[in-house]
Formats: C-alpha cells, structure tokens, sequence
C-alpha cells in the first residue's frame, strides 16, 4: 500500500509537470538573456520574467542578440522550437530591431512583405499547436533631439506589427507607445539610467566604458518587462494569473 501512494504521488508529479505550460519569447538583443548577469550591466527584458512571473509557468527565452524575423528562421531558431511547442503554451514574438539592417540580406525585411508574412507564419504555426502568440511592437531607442524630442527610428514595422495583429484577431502589446512613455517620462538625461551609459574606468565588465541608446541596464530590463506584463494583464489575457500580484501593484508610467 505505501508502495503504491508513493507511485500515485510520484504519477501526479509527473503529470502536473507535463502540463506545466511554457512561455516561448522570440526576438532579438533587446529582450534576450545576457550572460555573466551578476556583473554584466547589460540586461534583455525577456531576461527579467521569470522574477515578475510566478513558478507555475515555465519561461524558455530563444531570444538571441541580431536576430530579425528572417534570420530567426533561416537559422533553423524556430523549427526548434516547433518541435516542443505543445497545447497551451505562449509564444510572444518582437522583432524589427534588426529587419532594419537593410545592408544584411540575411537579416533585412520589406516591412510591408517579408517582415509582414514572417509575423504571420509565427503566428500560424504557433496556433497550430494550440499554443496563444503574442504579437509585440519593439521597444524604442533613446534618441533625444535637440529639443529634448524622443524620436522614432522603427518606421512602419510597428504599424505593420499591429496591423497583423488585428487582422490575425491575436493580442498585441506596444511596446513602442509604452516604452516611448517611460522614456519621455524619465526625460533625456535621466533616461541615460535605463541604458548602458557607463563612464570609463568606473565598471570591471566594461573597463572603457560604454554609451549604449539601444540596449537595457538592469533597472530599464525590469521596467520593461513590469510594462508587459502589466499590459498584458491590463487586456485581461490567459496568462495574466501568471504574473505576481507585486509586479503589478506598482505602478510604473504615471
């Protein structure tokens, strides 16, 4: 008898865990994990989750530093993650960083063709594991003018991003409003902390120093990432009883 509730305990395990669902985050070195994070001063937002996010959810991260939503797939990145994506997992997909980078023809993307039928074909398939996609915009770079102005460098990809999204009829967090918001929030020199502004000879990591608009500091990750979720339980999506109570109680934008 004792043999046997050790094997029904051990079956139940098993089974919970099987069921755990998994949160898939495709994109590029804006939301990637970073290595050495004890002392790296460089953070992906994605990197941030699994502290905002309760246990009962696994977070695999396939993020990676360069990547667009061409090169994501020519590498093979997704066919990987085909292979395990399973019933009610979440795949939130943000690109456009790098399908900018029209002087590499494995990175670039039309934002009108491509970048567009890209978007499309993650979500697809990813519905056709019964899994929910997440559409995102990318977040903006830290990029003041002269009048103290936060400028867009992404042209059409959001719009595109967001106009997938509607027509697909799939949830759509802009991350390029809400980031927007946090940095003309925190304004143009303040803003500098959300960043890698680093002064030489002041960080073991970065010994020269660095001066970084594009990428995130550990504080700017964790406000990045508190923002998505935020958002994704302010529309009230599944994986919203995912999210701690504390990562939204605090309110970020004012």
């Amino acid at each position: 008898m004792k043999k046997l509730m050790v094997l029904l305990v051990l079956c139940c395990f098993t089974l919970s865990y099987a069921q755990k669902p998994t949160l898939y985050l495709i994109g590029d070195s804006t939301m990637a994990n970073k290595k050495d994070p004890e002392v790296n001063p460089e953070h992906g937002w994605g990197q941030m989750l699994p502290l905002l996010m309760t246990n009962a959810i696994s977070i695999q991260n396939h993020a990676v530093n360069g990547r667009s939503s061409r090169s994501f797939l020519l590498e093979g990145r997704w066919d990987s993650i085909m292979k395990t994506l399973k019933k009610g997992d979440y795949v939130i997909i943000q690109f456009g960083h790098n399908d900018q980078k029209f002087k590499s023809k494995d990175r670039y993307t039309n934002p009108y063709t491509a970048y567009r039928y890209n978007l499309e074909k993650y979500v697809n398939d990813t519905r056709s594991k019964g899994a929910y996609p997440i559409l995102m915009s990318s977040i903006v770079r830290r990029k003041f003018n002269e009048y103290d102005v936060l400028e867009d460098t992404h042209g059409a990809y959001p719009l595109i991003t967001r106009m997938v999204a509607k027509e697909m009829d799939i949830p759509f967090v802009d991350m390029q409003w809400l980031t927007e918001q946090l940095e003309t929030q925190y304004g143009t020199e303040k803003s500098k902390e959300l960043h890698l502004h680093i002064p030489p000879n002041t960080n073991s990591y970065v010994p020269n120093g660095k001066k970084d608009n594009t990428h995130l500091s550990e504080k700017g990750a964790t406000l990045v990432a508190s923002l998505a979720l935020q958002e994704i339980a302010n529309q009230n999506l599944s994986l919203k009883k995912y999210i701690k109570p504390e990562t939204l109680s605090h309110k970020i934008l004012q």
